[in-house]
Order: C-alpha cells, then sequence, then structure tokens
C-alpha cells in the first residue's frame, strides 16, 4: 500500500486558489443578476474524484478561507461546503465517477442547495436576506453559469489530481438485488 503524500497539498492549493479567485475575480462579476461561484465547482469536482473525506475537508477549507476574506461570520460557508462535500463525494462513491453526467447533476443540485442553506442559516442568524432576491433573482443565473463552468472546471481539476485510477481506499458501491 502506497502512500501518497502530494494528494492532499494537491488539493488545498486548487481549494485555496479557487477561493482566492472567487472573492477577488469572481464574487465581481455579475450577469444576469448572478455570478459563478468556482469554490463550489472546484469542490464539486475534488469529491467526485477523491470522494466523501476529501470532499468535506477541501469544503470546511475553502469555506474557512472565503469567510475570512469576505470578513463574513465564520463558519456559516465552512458548514454549508463541508455538508456539500461530504455528499458529493458519497454521490460520487455510490455512482460511479466515470459517469458524464455526474459533475453537472452534482453542480445543478449542490448549487441550489447551498443558496437555500445559505438563506436558512442568515435567517436563523438575524441576518437581513431577501429570499425572493436570493431564490428568484440571483439564484437561476448561478445555476445557468455553474454549468457552463462545470466542464472546464472539471477537467482542469481532473488533470492537476491526475487520475489514473480510482484511489486507494474509495471503491464503487454495488447494490445487490
Amino acid at each position: 500500500m502506497s502512500i501518497n503524500f502530494l494528494e492532499p497539498a494537491k488539493v488545498a492549493l486548487l481549494v485555496f486558489t479557487a477561493a482566492i479567485l472567487q472573492v477577488t475575480i469572481f464574487s465581481e462579476i455579475d450577469i444576469l443578476g448572478g455570478y459563478p461561484d468556482v469554490v463550489l465547482l472546484t469542490l464539486v469536482a475534488i469529491a467526485l474524484l477523491r470522494g466523501s473525506i476529501y470532499g468535506a475537508g477541501a469544503g470546511f477549507f475553502a469555506g474557512l478561507i472565503v469567510d475570512t476574506a469576505n470578513l463574513a461570520t465564520l463558519g456559516v460557508t465552512s458548514l454549508l461546503l463541508t455538508i456539500a462535500g461530504y455528499w458529493i463525494g458519497r454521490y460520487g462513491e455510490t455512482t460511479g465517477r466515470d459517469r458524464v453526467h455526474a459533475p453537472f447533476v452534482s453542480v445543478a443540485v449542490a448549487t441550489v442547495l447551498v443558496q437555500i442553506g445559505a438563506l436558512i442559516l442568515h435567517y436563523l442568524l438575524g441576518d437581513t436576506v431577501s429570499a425572493r432576491r436570493v431564490l428568484l433573482e440571483a439564484l437561476p443565473p448561478k445555476v445557468a453559469l455553474n454549468l457552463l463552468l462545470t466542464l472546464p472546471v472539471y477537467a482542469l481539476t481532473r488533470r492537476v489530481l491526475a487520475l489514473g485510477s480510482q484511489p486507494e481506499g474509495a471503491t464503487e458501491v454495488r447494490l445487490l438485488g
């Protein structure tokens, strides 16, 4: 059994780069009322390619960077991205990583659920948020932009991680019956 110590460093570099690009460039882009979420796209790719543990760890790290850089309530984004990374990783582990539709389905579902989760958390924290603005005005363009960028981000992440085979310890689950 060989242990690849370079793998966590690659994941951390990908997440850090995506978070910095998100905070500095992509959050300033306003297309039809929404902006692409490169951190979520990178997280989806990492979780699908490496599994739920990497997904949850990368989600926490990305959320911590984004919250710190935005001077936002520390932990909100970390919580949302940790949960998203874990469940996307589970989806990748149980349905197979080689399916063409997996990144697109994961991005669409994760974008919607993270936005709804953020709305609920901000409401519970007493922040003023507009459900109409978040769900009706910003969500559709955000989903569309994320779906447009899914393939290039997934391909880049796959290339950086140099996925030639399944990582050790992560196997596809096959249902009996």
